[in-house]
């Protein structure tokens, strides 16, 4: 497998570094960003935090966005940042900023057009950290993040491998698909009409079954203009409640969707992770 690295920053003693890399499971050129803090050698082989971007967004916005790279510099941890979904000349899209390039819903789909490249589910899951571990001064102790759908994707992620993460949080994340219009329409068109088969996908309905405990922070801004429509964080509060899983949500008054939000309270979740990346 060819990476190649496409560019290089150093920030706070440690390097950004974006790559890109011919994906057999997608079967495209994917991109991914990677921050290697200064504790970061092949000696000392560092945990991971995986961040899974919202819906249109790239690696960059995280990286250049959120405030995150100082404290994982301070902490040791390094942060990997897919792109969102599938891109080239051959990848099925949509017109719409919904479904198709950007919004790959991290899901393995099953329909076609989108089946051939829509893999996002298994890409974070085995071929991005295999990639990683192999090439880069990091172990395989790994926290998965993310935001709107990149936090649809981490909860899910972390609830169907709680063996893989040792942490998950999210910001503002999609809770449950099965009920909104954003995770209808992607369910619809990677997963077809059956909604038997959408369950797998929802961070809400896994929760209900998870034998697990795995330590889960949500942040959640009360003035989200998504909240009421698209986000139902109530439907997965219940469900944790039920399981009496050991859930935190932080309903964050007066805040939005945007990374004005992420930048305020990343520091909080780099801290949470932290604490079991390192133990």
């Amino acid at each position: 497998m060819i990476l190649e690295n496409i560019s290089s920053n150093k920030a706070f003693n440690g390097w950004h570094k974006q790559y890109t890399h011919p994906s057999k499971l997608l079967h495209c050129t994917m991109r991914f960003a990677i921050y290697l803090p200064p504790q970061a050698t092949p000696e000392n082989k560092v945990p991971v935090l995986y961040w899974l971007s919202g819906l249109t967004c790239n690696d960059e916005n995280f990286m250049q966005k959120a405030g995150a790279l100082k404290i994982a510099a301070e902490l040791g941890i390094a942060i990997v940042v897919p792109d969102t979904s599938p891109r080239g000349d051959d990848v099925p899209d949509d017109k719409a900023y919904d479904l198709g390039m950007g919004a790959g819903f991290y899901v393995n789909a099953t329909e076609a057009p989108w089946n051939t490249h829509y893999q996002m589910y298994d890409y974070v899951l085995y071929e991005l950290p295999k990639l990683i571990e192999e090439h880069f001064p990091v172990n395989s102790v790994r926290a998965i993040s993310g935001h709107s759908m990149g936090g649809h994707g981490a909860l899910v992620l972390a609830l169907r491998n709680p063996n893989v993460y040792r942490s998950a949080s999210a910001f503002s994340p999609i809770c449950d698909p099965l009920h909104c219009p954003w995770g209808i329409k992607a369910m619809r068109a990677y997963l077809g009409k059956n909604t038997d088969n959408w369950s797998q996908y929802n961070a809400s309905e896994l929760i209900k079954n998870s034998g697990s405990t795995l330590p889960i922070l949500v942040d959640q801004g009360d003035n989200d203009p998504f909240l009421s429509t698209q986000l139902n964080p109530e439907t997965f509060i219940n469900a944790a409640k039920n399981k009496n899983y050991p859930l935190t949500f932080n309903m964050q008054h007066g805040f939005d969707h945007s990374y004005y939000f992420i930048s305020s309270f990343i520091e909080e979740h780099l801290r949470f992770h932290a604490v079991y990346l390192k133990s």
